[in-house]
């Protein structure tokens, strides 16, 4: 049983279709949110489309890519058109790559910083200009990670990348503190999800390990002993949805299993 705690909201999901994106959009409609899913298949996939049978009333699906700048608008009014204002972002939306530094070219830089970045950014700017408009207040989730705390040698723009993520979250919420509005961010650090087998298989090549080998080693070194799931995410992001963090703005939440400690 669920408490209901965000009946009557209205959330826009980035990177819905699978992983963190996929968990927290069904936590949220759990919480008796509308929601819009964002990703970029034509089609929702299995796991959104399971949600959307259940939640017809309560869920769109929509096709976009954050990188396309010129479009962000126009996705945030046809969500809000449906389903109203978006008064709760969940900014998810994520791609990753890596290379030796002396190796790593503008187009991996370009693609990184596009999605992570650039569309993280100006898919925000569109919700909150909007919601400002409204005069309504709202809470938008910035999806950052452990990589934004450090830097790693093969991991360099990913690094970079999330820790823009945490900059412009504190930036953002200083910005939309008078209309009442909050910024926050998440820190997800090793979860087991889809993205972090390609990602145990591009450690592979460049350290010379086995398949799995990447992914066994950084769950062992986890304080709590283990990868989280996309499950140990969403009392999170229900939490700074909610009001019962009505007074948290401009915070980096980390959800780690204790890798950073802040």
């Amino acid at each position: 049983m669920t408490s209901e705690r965000l009946r009557g909201r209205h959330a826009l999901v980035t990177g819905a279709a699978g992983g963190i994106g996929l968990a927290v959009t069904a936590a949220f409609l759990a919480e008796g949110a509308r929601c819009t899913a964002v990703d970029l298949g034509a089609s929702p996939g299995a796991g959104l489309a399971g949600l959307l049978d259940r939640h017809a009333d309560r869920l769109a699906y929509m096709q976009a890519d954050v990188a396309r700048v010129a479009t962000l608008g126009a996705l945030v009014d046809a969500a809000a058109a449906r389903h109203g204002t978006v008064d709760l972002l969940f900014n998810n939306a994520a791609v990753f790559d890596m290379a030796p530094l002396l190796e790593s070219d503008a187009a991996m830089y370009e693609r990184v910083f596009d999605v992570n970045v650039k569309g993280m950014f100006f898919v925000m700017q569109a919700v909150l200009a909007r919601l400002v408009a409204s005069g309504r207040r709202g809470s938008v989730i910035n999806l950052a990670s452990q990589a934004g705390r450090r830097g790693e040698a093969l991991v360099a723009h990913y690094c970079a990348s999330k820790a823009a993520v945490i900059s412009y979250t504190q930036s953002a919420a200083l910005a939309m503190a008078p209309h009442g509005i909050r910024v926050n961010a998440i820190a997800p650090g090793v979860i087991d999800t889809p993205m972090w087998d390609a990602v145990d298989a591009l450690f592979a090549r460049h350290e010379g390990l086995a398949r799995g080998e990447k992914k066994a080693a950084v769950g062992r070194a986890v304080p709590l002993g283990r990868m989280g799931t996309p499950a140990d995410l969403v009392g999170a992001a229900v939490f700074l949805a909610g009001e019962e963090s009505a007074y948290v703005t401009a915070q980096t939440l980390n959800v780690d299993g204790g890798n950073v400690m802040s």
